[in-house]
């Protein structure tokens, strides 16, 4: 078995790297190669990456969401939140609500479900920040729209949880059967958030005190690499929500640690292998054969969605008085929905037991969808804004 994962790991890699370079020389960002290659290798294809293997590197995906998480949250420096004020909270609100409002709206006035509507457009608040990360990464984006999108990214899965909460109570006082907690139901998110935030804030101020006795970059990369995935497994374990608590590991060391550039770095040089294996994973996870049963309502939430995002970035940049390139282009990059959007899925299957399968088949098509197309359109975003070099 530990040869067979080796091997695995081996292969995963391989592909990854050969259709990484392929993608480049089409011009479409490299995580794009690297999810064409898990799918084209995946259970849907040619079976090489099978289905028990995918599942064998679900760590894998935990230890590169947490990265991701973590990598966002450095960004968060206060003295960026001075210049620009409420503006990425005005903007995540807009563009999170949004997207609820677009798709709810919409589904009931076409005449689904009214259940199977609020649900839907709940989980449509969450966006995905990885891909979009990697695409930054690779072309060094940088700029005012760049730094308002890490921002918005960060404060999403915030706003996400919270709308998902009040739409879950919402259909729960729908459902005559059940018996219903009011307060016990919007407190709920709020306590997923909070406990997230105070996890992340706790780990952070450790791992500063930590740094104090280790300076070699090797040492300090085993603390970095140990406080991601403990502060992940915590949130876990407190029902909290495991890309938040990184975050916000990320967002408290960025501003209480002098040396946060240094540690920047080394995480940078750990975390590529890391993922590579997890965005070949994540395309062999998909199944094609989910597509045909997407239906008319998969198509009109994967459309909605978009709309109400880009629509809702708009509007709040415009509200925040914001520079015309950040109001214009940061909709698209939003695209993209994974991760916390996949773990509302099963909550509302258990609200809605009835359409849980249909829930299922909507959000995972959808994410495929959108891990294709949202490098493209985040990459495309961020040359016409001017925040990366179009040669390169």
């Amino acid at each position: 078995m530990e040869n067979k994962i080796l091997f695995d790991s081996a292969i995963l890699l391989f592909s990854g790297i050969i259709f990484g370079r392929l993608a480049k020389f089409i011009k479409l960002p490299n995580v794009t190669g690297y999810l064409i290659a898990g799918l084209l290798l995946g259970p849907s294809v040619l079976n090489v990456i099978s289905t028990e293997m995918v599942d064998n590197f679900v760590v894998i995906s935990d230890i590169a969401l947490g990265f991701i998480a973590f990598s966002i949250g450095s960004e968060f420096n206060l003295s960026y939140y001075k210049k620009v004020g409420a503006a990425p909270i005005i903007i995540a609100c807009a563009e999170s609500f949004g997207a609820i409002i677009l798709v709810t709206g919409s589904l009931i006035l076409l005449g689904f479900d009214l259940k199977l509507s609020i649900m839907l457009g709940a989980i449509a608040a969450a966006t995905a920040p990885a891909q979009t990360i990697m695409v930054i990464n690779q072309y060094k984006a940088k700029g005012s729209l760049t730094s308002m999108l890490m921002s918005v990214v960060a404060i999403d899965d915030a706003t996400a949880l919270i709308g998902f909460g009040f739409a879950a109570t919402i259909v729960n006082m729908m459902s005559s059967n059940k018996e219903v907690n009011l307060l016990l139901s919007i407190l709920s998110p709020l306590y997923e958030v909070l406990i997230s935030f105070v996890i992340g804030a706790a780990a952070g101020m450790l791992m500063k005190l930590i740094f104090r006795w280790f300076k070699k970059s090797s040492n300090r990369l085993c603390i970095i690499v140990a406080f991601i995935l403990f502060t992940y497994w915590l949130s876990t374990v407190l029902h909290g929500s495991p890309l938040l608590a990184c975050m916000a590991l990320g967002g408290i060391l960025v501003n209480i640690f002098d040396d946060i550039d240094h540690v920047v770095k080394i995480s940078e040089s750990f975390s590529p292998p890391i993922f590579m294996l997890f965005f070949v994973i994540s395309g062999a996870g998909f199944e094609i054969s989910a597509l045909k049963g997407i239906g008319i309502i998969g198509i009109l939430y994967v459309i909605l969605r978009v709309i109400g995002k880009w629509f809702g970035a708009w509007f709040g940049g415009k509200i925040a008085k914001q520079e015309e390139k950040i109001c214009k282009y940061l909709g698209p990059t939003l695209m993209p929905q994974a991760g916390v959007a996949l773990g509302l899925v099963a909550a509302a299957g258990s609200l809605v037991p009835d359409y849980a399968p249909q829930i299922r088949v909507i959000i995972l098509c959808s994410t495929f969808i959108y891990s294709i197309i949202g490098p493209i359109t985040a990459k495309v975003a961020l040359e016409k804004s001017g925040e990366i070099v179009v040669n390169r």
